[in-house]
């Protein structure tokens, strides 16, 4: 078997599956890897239903995304770890801010891991917390560092701009 190296940089690309309720639009796309075109394509693929669970909080995506045994490096307090912890997440988040979108701005394949830049974006209209949302717009942004082994995600470190949600929420008050 050759073993080569594959470039990839896509603008504007969607990829999706089928029938799903929403798709996560891809600014750009970037694959560096020297990986079976199968297994670079399974790493996209599960990358792709962890995004579009994110924006449809359908736990069937979850569920075909990542691994039974996955971690979450970066866990907050008070959410549960392994698989039951983004759905955890996705449901608090939801319940604040229901209309809660994610589009994927930047993907960098490389091997078994995968680095994704994206932002969330909708409205608080529910409740976090103590405080109830007015309607305010939501948008930050965050980053991700999964590993895909066998087509699944089993490991996630991640980075939110909190202090612009939060604050956008009216949870913290930002000094100008």
């Amino acid at each position: 078997m050759h073993k080569f190296l594959v470039v990839i940089a896509l603008a504007g690309t969607m990829l999706s599956a089928p029938a799903l309720a929403k798709e996560v639009k891809i600014d750009d796309l970037v694959v560096v890897t020297s990986m079976p075109a199968a297994q670079r394509d399974a790493a996209i693929d599960a990358t792709n239903a962890f995004y579009q669970f994110w924006n449809t909080g359908d736990e069937a995506l979850l569920k075909a995304a990542i691994a039974p045994d996955f971690t979450d490096h970066t866990l907050p307090p008070g959410r549960p770890q392994g698989p039951q912890g983004p759905a955890f997440a996705s449901k608090r988040f939801r319940a604040a801010v229901p209309d809660l979108s994610v589009e994927v701005r930047k993907m960098v394949v490389a091997g078994d891991y995968v680095t994704v830049h994206m932002e969330f974006t909708g409205h608080f209209t529910g409740s976090f917390g103590q405080v109830k949302g007015k309607g305010q717009a939501i948008d930050f942004i965050a980053t991700d560092l999964i590993k895909v082994s066998n087509g699944r995600i089993t490991d996630n470190w991640h980075i939110e701009d909190n202090l612009t949600l939060l604050s956008q929420m009216g949870v913290a008050k930002v000094e100008q």
